[in-house]
């Protein structure tokens, strides 16, 4: 086979020109939305290879793992999307590439008993993007991948969620038995960026919501929550002054902060600090760092960043290989002028998935493709329903703008309507978003189940 052609000695034969998209993450997701609903099945055949069968915003598992949110909610089904779209859904793990015959392997998938369900098997590509996303950086340090839970994905924000249900259950137990003990349920969390605050500020507004649903004994005093964070103060991606706003609003409900504190080791009882000190804790959540996700059979070459990302030209393509692309968190791309590579955020990725979709679009038609142009719109941090806090970056605002309260609350929303618009269209995305409003009237403060 070659550029999309398969001679036979009876007839030649035309296919369909096969883009495959590993990963169904904001980038990915949206890019095969818009390829397919911009080139349908008659002539390209656009595949989402995902591990997983729904699609959540990632920026939400925080809601999810306090249960704030009903993921079963908000989650969008990859079969029924991708027949709406104009796109395949394959159900399978990335194990590698073969990028001489353009084919990539996917892992054998088996039921919760071991049987397989579908066998090991490849997928023929003419142009391949992957967009598989990140994962936590544990950065080695010991115990953190037995005693952590991690937030990178739907099925690690509910295990959390039940564990912190079990937690302020036993709780509420003991103290309804024994009024006088002084029993808490104590949460360590690893890293003060974005994930980590917002974890943190969520846990007290679950609190605050448990005494309506049966734990009349349990308020947010139980709570001993401890954020730490290695570097010198807590959200770097914000202006100091804002970062310090976010951290008097952390303290006053009842977070302690450390900063300059790393951490050297997890046990089964909680934290081990550089300093000797011992945090203990019933919950551990390591929010510390991301890295690309790995790949059990590697990229066949690829050439790589220290953290695992693929590195790419500012047209997205990777360095190595014209056909393959990479967007999103998994990709490393260092534009001209720029002394850092593109952070891994959803707006990064939002503008990535356009880019491609353009590139993609000129590679059909022979035109020369284009720069990638990150616009950094700014940072927004959601201190739950206490306070919302963050920059704005961009003509709109004449540079940089700092922005808090119910502003800020508002263009935090925003943004994952734009994500909801981009991958459903302006009608139903337009309808989710009012179906979303009504149920944060209608339905339960906390998903407890």
């Amino acid at each position: 086979m070659s550029d999309g052609f398969d001679a036979s000695p009876v007839n030649v034969r035309k296919t369909k020109t096969q883009i495959v998209i590993v990963g169904g993450g904001a980038a990915g997701l949206e890019l095969a939305a818009k390829l397919g609903a911009h080139y349908g099945r008659k002539h390209h055949d656009i595949i989402l290879v995902d591990c997983k069968r729904t699609h959540i915003w990632k920026p939400l598992l925080h809601e999810v793992a306090t249960g704030s949110l009903d993921a079963n909610l908000d989650e969008v089904g990859y079969r029924s999307h991708c027949h709406r779209f104009g796109y395949r859904y394959f159900y399978g793990s990335l194990a590698g590439i073969d990028r001489t015959s353009r084919h990539v392997r996917l892992a054998p998938i088996n039921d919760e008993k071991g049987r397989e369900v579908i066998a090991a098997h490849e997928i023929r590509y003419d142009y391949l993007v992957l967009a598989f996303g990140s994962v936590t950086n544990d950065f080695g340090t010991p115990g953190v991948s037995e005693n952590c839970t991690f937030l990178d994905s739907r099925d690690q924000a509910d295990r959390f969620r039940d564990k912190l249900l079990d937690q302020c259950l036993r709780v509420s137990r003991t103290m309804a038995n024994n009024p006088d003990c002084e029993a808490r349920v104590r949460i360590a969390i690893v890293g003060a960026g974005a994930t980590g605050v917002e974890l943190a500020a969520e846990l007290y507004n679950a609190a605050d919501a448990l005494g309506y649903y049966g734990l009349e004994v349990f308020d947010r005093s139980r709570l001993e929550v401890t954020l730490i964070e290695a570097g010198p103060r807590i959200l770097p991606a914000l202006p100091e002054r804002l970062a310090a706003a976010a951290r008097s609003e952390l303290e006053a409900l009842g977070v302690r902060v450390l900063v300059d504190t790393p951490v050297v080791e997890s046990t089964a009882d909680g934290m081990v600090m550089r300093s000797g000190e011992r945090i203990d804790a019933d919950l551990q959540v390591w929010a510390a760092g991301v890295k690309a996700k790995p790949i059990p059979g590697g990229l066949d070459g690829l050439e790589l960043a220290r953290s695992g990302q693929i590195v790419v030209r500012p047209t997205l393509q990777s360095e190595t290989d014209d056909r393959v692309f990479a967007i999103g968190d998994c990709a490393f791309c260092k534009l001209p002028g720029s002394e850092r590579p593109v952070p891994p955020r959803a707006q990064a990725a939002h503008q990535m998935a356009d880019a491609a979709f353009a590139n993609l679009k000129r590679i059909m038609t022979g035109k020369p493709l284009v720069d990638f142009v990150y616009k950094d719109h700014g940072s927004l941090v959601s201190l739950s329903r206490f306070s919302t806090v963050g920059s704005l970056m961009g003509s709109l605002v004449g540079g940089r703008m700092a922005v808090e309260g119910r502003l800020a609350r508002f263009i935090y929303l925003s943004l994952y309507r734009m994500h909801l618009l981009a991958i459903h269209g302006w009608i139903k995305g337009s309808a989710m978003i009012v179906i979303s409003h009504m149920n944060r009237i209608v339905r339960p403060r906390l998903k407890l189940h």
